[in-house]
């Protein structure tokens, strides 16, 4: 299951170390619900490989704001706390999976 990811805990998700997949998203987004599935397969598929998880931006407003978040649906990789790749739109698993592969 993928991880709520919030403005509280996403400091110590990213001491771990591991690489970062956030899903950026809020309710209201038509496209973020078609990737809410993917995301969750994502983590399950990818469990202790990566850190896996969705940020509702409703409900954070911090980290939105300090990755420059303005789009939505907005999937970042994050490794050391850099972003290191950023995927903007619905896009297929496949894509994410790639994405994911190129940075572990």
């Amino acid at each position: 299951m993928a991880l709520t990811i919030t403005d509280q805990n996403f400091e110590s998700l990213a001491s771990e170390g591991k690489l970062i997949v956030v899903d950026f998203w809020a309710t209201w987004c038509g496209p973020c619900m078609m990737v809410g599935p993917i995301i969750e397969e994502l983590a399950k598929e990818n469990e202790g490989r990566a850190i896996v998880g969705k940020c509702d931006v409703d409900a954070n407003s911090d980290l939105p704001g300090r990755f420059g978040i303005r789009n939505i649906p907005t999937v970042l990789f994050i490794k050391g706390g850099q972003v290191v790749d950023k995927l903007v739109g619905a896009q297929s698993k496949q894509t994410y999976q790639a994405t994911l592969d190129k940075h572990l």
